[in-house]
């Protein structure tokens, strides 16, 4: 089956030099400020960072044409793990579990994670309180 071919693709256009040791959160244009505020949490922690990387094709249509991708927010190379934050409304959030599924079934050597609001403000609140 030729799907198992080209699944994932590299996002080369996201500021994400590999060579570079670590990041500033500051150089880089977020799609929303949550993900900013993540990233200054791992810069603080000194956690190296790749925002959206890469992008997971999920569904075709009847020409093989991706009709369906997820591109995780980050990824954190040390950990060989992506994560995707949803600090939005519950219909985004059963959405990004669906596309989270998706990608755990198709491609079972991904680690992925999905930080909730609550994760994602537990996280904030202990780095503004440090």
């Amino acid at each position: 089956m030729a799907r198992n071919v080209l699944r994932v693709r590299r996002n080369s256009t996201k500021n994400n030099k590999l060579e570079l040791e670590f990041k500033n959160a500051e150089n880089i244009v977020f799609a929303h400020e949550s993900e900013k505020e993540f990233a200054k949490i791992l810069d603080f922690y000194r956690i190296k960072w790749e925002y959206e990387p890469k992008t997971f094709t999920l569904e075709w249509d009847e020409n093989d044409i991706p009709v369906l991708s997820f591109t995780p927010d980050f990824y954190l190379s040390e950990l060989d793990l992506f994560i995707e934050l949803t600090t939005l409304n519950q219909k985004l959030v059963t959405k990004k579990n669906r596309k989270i599924k998706k990608v755990r079934k198709l491609y079972p050597e991904i680690n992925v994670k999905l930080f909730y609001k609550k994760d994602y403000n537990s996280l904030l609140f202990k780095y503004l309180n440090r």
